[in-house]
């Protein structure tokens, strides 16, 4: 909570034998610390809402990657109030499951409270999130399950990825809840959820009755890393470099076929059309769809990169691409 000090100095009453006490104000802070987040998927035609939590009054929030994975325009509401948000993404860790956005032009926002301890097996915990993208916050009560829980889990795209040391609950997540606290008995956030086993929900788990969080401690570090700036093998800071192709995920042998190009994106641009391969980025050799997207997240947007590739006829062309800004990965 931040108080504001107003202390008049020098001032002189003449002639009434009062003087002017120091006064104190309050500032009233804005929402619960736990916000919806929107998105709008511009490549995919689509849209997503999520939950994300207020790490500072300021506007940084901590939710996850897959909310926000592929979002052209984001938005973040507190619920309950007037208050609406352009949001940017500062970073992410898509193997972490892990994202922070930045608002603009907020303040005063009211931030979570973190509990100083773990979780531990059979404590009683609330899980609070957008469920069901409804806009409002709603709240599922549980237990903790279990602990350190590794999963294996996928989105409604068909990508999936293995999740390791999460809190295990079975309170009722469902989806929308993404992002949101899983709190302890005392109101104090203890994990980030972040898959569940709800039919149709980003993130569905195959055990069938169980929800998972990432513990905020972990969540937590992730989020300060790329906060500082401390961009890693695992860690993206900044905008998102884009070469606007869209590759088939099934297996090609050697290199990715683009299915499709963007619009006057840099690859379109650039000369490369759907039915080519790419065999390389840069200096580093494509074998696979997920090279292509792991290459990429490496380099900055705006740099010019070399893409070897094998066009419909057969032969092979070097193109030179002025890598774009686009969505989270």
């Amino acid at each position: 909570m931040r108080l504001t000090l107003l202390v008049l100095l020098g001032l002189v009453v003449i002639g009434t034998g009062a003087a002017l006490a120091a006064t104190r104000t309050k500032t009233q802070l804005i929402g619960t610390g736990v916000v919806v987040v929107d998105t709008k998927l511009g490549y995919e035609a689509g849209e997503a809402a999520g939950t994300g939590m207020v790490l500072t009054s300021s506007g940084e929030v901590l939710t996850n990657n897959h909310v926000i994975d592929g979002a052209t325009s984001i938005t973040v509401v507190v619920p309950g109030t007037t208050h609406r948000y352009t949001a940017r993404v500062v970073g992410y860790d898509v193997s972490g499951d892990v994202a922070v956005l930045k608002l603009v032009n907020a303040s005063s926002l009211k931030t979570i409270s973190v509990a100083s301890g773990t979780a531990k097996v059979g404590d009683a915990v609330t899980a609070v999130g957008n469920a069901g993208g409804t806009g409002r916050l709603i709240s599922a009560r549980g237990t903790v399950t279990g602990l350190s829980r590794t999963i294996t889990a996928s989105d409604d795209n068909g990508a999936s990825e293995q999740l390791n040391g999460l809190i295990e609950t079975n309170a009722n997540v469902q989806a929308g809840d993404s992002g949101g606290p899983l709190e302890n008995a005392a109101g104090q956030v203890v994990g980030m959820d972040t898959a569940a086993s709800t039919a149709g929900g980003p993130y569905a788990s195959y055990s069938g009755t169980d929800a998972y969080a990432i513990p905020i401690g972990k969540a937590l570090a992730i989020a300060k890393a790329i906060s500082d700036g401390k961009a890693s093998s695992a860690i993206h800071v900044g905008a998102t470099a884009f070469l606007g192709i869209e590759v088939a995920t099934d297996g090609y042998g050697s290199g990715a076929l683009v299915e499709g190009v963007v619009s006057n994106g840099p690859a379109a641009s650039a000369g490369i059309g759907a039915g080519d391969v790419i065999t390389s980025i840069g200096a580093r050799q494509v074998t696979s769809a997920s090279d292509v997207q792991s290459i990429v997240l490496t380099e900055r947007a705006g740099k010019k990169v070399s893409v070897t590739f094998t066009d419909q006829t057969g032969s092979t062309r070097t193109a030179a691409v002025t890598l774009g800004s686009g969505p989270a990965q």
